[in-house]
C-alpha cells in the first residue's frame, strides 16, 4: 500500500512539473491519431453556366479613396453594344440579383428588380451595386450619405461613387455601347438623384422612382415636424450593422400599445437605438435646421446644371416618400427650357407599386394594370430612346398622369396642368362651415363660430384600424395600403371633427397640391393638426356593394404647431388664441364624381405613425415626460373673418 501511495505521489509531482513546464505528464493519455478525411467541398466552385442565357460577374470596383464596392454584373448572352442599367442599393446586391436559381435572367431578377421585363426584353446589361458600408462593399455606412461639404468632411459621397462606378463599367465591360442609365426606388431612388451632381459623361438618363428627397419636410423621418415614429425599426435594422442582421424587438402584438410606452426618445433608449449614429442625429435635430436643409435633394438639384434627362416617378398614395418626386420636379423643371429633359409620371400606386401589378390598391380598383402600362408605354420607350444606339423616336409626354376617380391616363405638357391643352388649375377655397358643412361658399354670419373637440394624448387617434401592425410588405402586413384605408372609423370618433359637402351634381376635378388653411386654437401650448381631404362614395355602389359609403383619403398630412412661425425655430403656442396654420397637402390628381361627397376631417393625432404631441411645449418632444402629456380643447374656426378652408387646385375643362 505504501508503495502504491508513493507511486501516486510521484505521478502527481510529475504532473505538476509537466503542467508548469508545458510538457505532457505520464498521467495524460496519448490521444489517438486519426487519418485526415478530405473535405468534399471544393475551395472554389465554378457553376457550369454554358447553358445560361446570361453571364454573371461579381467584381469589387475601386473608388477614388481606395474603398472597393461589391458589384454584380449580369450580361445577356450574345450582347453587343448593349446599354447598362445601374442600380445602387443598401439592400444587398446579391439578393436583388438572385431571386431564384435559374439559368434565365428573367426569373433571377423577377420579384425584386425595378422593371424586370423592361431589362430582359430590352437586352440591357444589368448592374447592381452595394453602397459603401453595406453588405459586401467596403467602407463606412452613413444613412443617405450627404455630399462632400459641411455635413460630410470626406472627399467621397454618392455622387463620386456613382461617377467612379460608371467610369469603371464603361471601360471594363466589353459588351457595352458606353451608355449608362441609373434607376431605383425609394433609397435606391435617392441615389439616381445623387448621380445628377457632377454626372459622368456616360450617364445618359436617370429614373428616380419614389425617391427619398427631404426627410424632414415630408418623406421618411418627419412630416412638417411630426416624427414618423413607426420608422424607428427601419433605422435600427438598417444602421445597426452591415447586413441588417439586428432585428427590432417588441413585446407587444399591437404597435399602438408599444409606442404608448413613452416618448420616442425613451423608446429608442429602451431598445438600445442610441448606439446607432443616425438615430443620434435625428433626435439632435428635431427642427428644420441646416442638417436637414443642406441635404434636401430638391434644394441641391435646384443649384445644379441640368445635364442628364430625368424621369421622376411618383405614387399618388406613396405611404413612405410622398413628398420627394413632385418637389424635385418643381425645383428642376424651370431649367428645362426645351421641354425635353425633365419628365414626370404620376400613378395610382403605393410606394414602388409601379414595378408590380397596378390594377388595384387595397379596395380601390383602376380598371387596368396601371403598373404594366407604365413599364410598357412609358419607361421602356424612355430608356430605349436615350440608351440604345438606334435611338427610336421618343413618344413620351413631358408629364403622364393617371387621374383617379375617372381612372384615365392623361398626357400633359407640364405639372400641374389639368388637361392635355395645358389648362392651369385655379386655387379655389373649399370652406369649413357651421353645422359641419363643407361648401365653396363662405361661412355666414350667425352660424357657430367654431367646432371643438377634446384631444387626449392618453387616447390618440389611430392612423388605421387597430391592431396597428409594423411597417412591412410581407404576409399579413398591409402597410402599403394604409393611405387608402376607409376613414369611417375615424369619422365617428369624438376627437375628430368632420365637415361634409352636399352630394355632388357635377364632377369636381383637382390637379396639384391642396393647401390647408386652418384657423384653430388649442388650450395647450403645442399641438399637432392633421387635415384629411376625403372622397365619400355613394351610400350604395352598384356592382360593388362593399364600396358603399367608402371614405377614401385623396390627400392628407400632419403639421406640428410649434413650427407655425418658423420651421427652424420652435415656439410655444399662445393658449386659446385662434391662429392660422397653413401647409401643403400631398399632390393629387383626382375627380370627385357626381353622386359622391367631399369630406374634410381634422384631428390632432395620427398614432403610432407619428409620435404623440404632449400638447405642452417642451424643448424637444423626443424627451417629453409623462407629466407633459395633457388633454387640450381644440377649436376649428369658421366665422366670417376667421374662415378655415382647403385651397383646392380646381380644374375646369
Amino acid at each position: 500500500m505504501k508503495l502504491i501511495n508513493r507511486l501516486c505521489a510521484l505521478i502527481w509531482c510529475l504532473s505538476v512539473i509537466a503542467v508548469l513546464s508545458g510538457r505532457p505528464s505520464l498521467a495524460q493519455t496519448t490521444q489517438p491519431q486519426y487519418p485526415n478525411y478530405p473535405s468534399e467541398t471544393p475551395e472554389t466552385f465554378q457553376a457550369n453556366s454554358a447553358s445560361w442565357d446570361y453571364a454573371r460577374r461579381v467584381v469589387m470596383i475601386p473608388m477614388r479613396d481606395g474603398v472597393k464596392l461589391h458589384t454584380v454584373i449580369l450580361v445577356p448572352k450574345g450582347a453587343k453594344s448593349a446599354p447598362i442599367l445601374l442600380t445602387r442599393t443598401p439592400y444587398d446586391a446579391d439578393a436583388l440579383t438572385s431571386h431564384s436559381a435559374s439559368s434565365h435572367l428573367g426569373p433571377m431578377l423577377w420579384g425584386y428588380d425595378n422593371a424586370t421585363e423592361v431589362i430582359v426584353e430590352g437586352g440591357y446589361i444589368r448592374v447592381v451595386q452595394d453602397v459603401r458600408g453595406k453588405y459586401h462593399s467596403e467602407g463606412d455606412y452613413v444613412m443617405n450619405r450627404p455630399l462632400h461639404g459641411p455635413l460630410n468632411p470626406t472627399p467621397v459621397d454618392h455622387s463620386t461613387d456613382t461617377y467612379d462606378t460608371i467610369d469603371w463599367l464603361v471601360k471594363n465591360i466589353p459588351e457595352t455601347n458606353g451608355k449608362v442609365g441609373i434607376l431605383g426606388i425609394s433609397y435606391d431612388g435617392f441615389l439616381p438623384l445623387m448621380a445628377l451632381v457632377n454626372p459622368h459623361p456616360a450617364l445618359k438618363v436617370s429614373v428616380p422612382m419614389n425617391p427619398m428627397v427631404d426627410g424632414w419636410m415630408g418623406d421618411d423621418w418627419f412630416h412638417n415636424g411630426a416624427f414618423r415614429e413607426q420608422n424607428m425599426p427601419y433605422i435600427y435594422e438598417q444602421v445597426a450593422n452591415r447586413k441588417n442582421e439586428e432585428k427590432w424587438w417588441t413585446d407587444r402584438f399591437d404597435d399602438y400599445d408599444l409606442y404608448m410606452e413613452g416618448s420616442a426618445g425613451d423608446l429608442g433608449r429602451i431598445h438600445g437605438l442610441d448606439q446607432v449614429g443616425f438615430w443620434r442625429k435625428v433626435i439632435a435635430h428635431p427642427a428644420y435646421d441646416s442638417f436637414w436643409q443642406d441635404q434636401a435633394m430638391d434644394k441641391i438639384l435646384a443649384e445644379q446644371p441640368l445635364k442628364v434627362p430625368v424621369m421622376l416617378v411618383h405614387s399618388l398614395w406613396d405611404q413612405e416618400d410622398i413628398y420627394g418626386a413632385p418637389a424635385v420636379y418643381k425645383a428642376i423643371k424651370p431649367k428645362d427650357v426645351n421641354n425635353d429633359k425633365v419628365f414626370l409620371v404620376l400613378g395610382p400606386w403605393h410606394h414602388g407599386q409601379e414595378i408590380g401589378d397596378g390594377s388595384t390598391l387595397g379596395a380601390i380598383k383602376f380598371n387596368s394594370d396601371t403598373g404594366l402600362y407604365f413599364r410598357e408605354k412609358i419607361l421602356r420607350p424612355f430608356l430605349d430612346h436615350f440608351l440604345k444606339d438606334d435611338a427610336p423616336k421618343l413618344d413620351v409626354a413631358p408629364v403622364t398622369a393617371f387621374e383617379t376617380g375617372s381612372n384615365t391616363w392623361h398626357r400633359l405638357p407640364s405639372w400641374p396642368a389639368g388637361c392635355e391643352g395645358g389648362c392651369a388649375p385655379k386655387a379655389t377655397p373649399l370652406y369649413l362651415n357651421g353645422n359641419l358643412k363643407l361648401s365653396f361658399s363662405k361661412p355666414k354670419r350667425g352660424d357657430a363660430a367654431y367646432d371643438e373637440y377634446l384631444s387626449d394624448p392618453a387616447k390618440p387617434v389611430p392612423y388605421r384600424a387597430r391592431p396597428s401592425q409594423p411597417v412591412g410588405y410581407s404576409g399579413r402586413l398591409t402597410w402599403p395600403e394604409w393611405l387608402v384605408d376607409d376613414q369611417r372609423e375615424a369619422s365617428g370618433r369624438p376627437d375628430v371633427v368632420v365637415f361634409t359637402s352636399e352630394v355632388l351634381t357635377d364632377p369636381v376635378k383637382i390637379s396639384g397640391q391642396p393647401m390647408a388653411n386652418l384657423i384653430a386654437s388649442t388650450s395647450g401650448s403645442d399641438s399637432d393638426w392633421v387635415v384629411k381631404l376625403i372622397d365619400v362614395y355613394p351610400d350604395e355602389v352598384a356592382g360593388d356593394e362593399e364600396m358603399g359609403g367608402y371614405q377614401l383619403m385623396v390627400s392628407a398630412d400632419i403639421f406640428r404647431g410649434r413650427y407655425r412661425e418658423s420651421l427652424e425655430t420652435p415656439k410655444a403656442i399662445t393658449p386659446d388664441k385662434p391662429l392660422l396654420y397653413r401647409f401643403a397637402l400631398p399632390t393629387a390628381n383626382h375627380v370627385f364624381l357626381p353622386g359622391h361627397r367631399i369630406m374634410v376631417q381634422v384631428q390632432s393625432s395620427w398614432f403610432p405613425l407619428y409620435d404623440r404631441n404632449p400638447q405642452t411645449f417642451v424643448p424637444s418632444i423626443f424627451w417629453a415626460k409623462p407629466e407633459n402629456y395633457k388633454k387640450a380643447v381644440q377649436r376649428v374656426y369658421h366665422a366670417p373673418g376667421q374662415e378655415s378652408f382647403i385651397e383646392l387646385p380646381l380644374v375646369k375643362d
